[in-house]
């Protein structure tokens, strides 16, 4: 899998807003990373302060887990609102 985490390309319906030295988004790659390898779906990793539009509307919530543009959870992720978010 890529540094990223997007194992390729593709339809990435998975989207981690995570911002550096962020000690829970480290944790979000192991929950999103245990939640891929059992569905198949990839996902990528967005930086939320490389975009005033990401830093208002997710600012001190990172790490957030977005599905079709959704979030389904910050802070600390849950693999199973993930994986059904998936449809997995």
């Amino acid at each position: 899998m890529d540094d990223d985490g997007s194992g390729g390309g593709g339809d990435v319906r998975l989207i981690l807003v995570e911002r550096l030295g962020c000690h829970l988004c480290q944790d979000a790659h192991r929950v999103l990373d245990a939640v891929t390898e059992r569905t198949g779906h990839a996902w990528v990793s967005v930086d939320v302060d490389a975009s005033p539009e990401l830093q208002e509307q997710f600012g001190e919530l990172v790490p957030v887990a977005l599905v079709d543009g959704r979030p389904q959870g910050h802070w600390r992720l849950d693999a199973s609102v993930i994986a059904a978010a998936l449809g997995a």
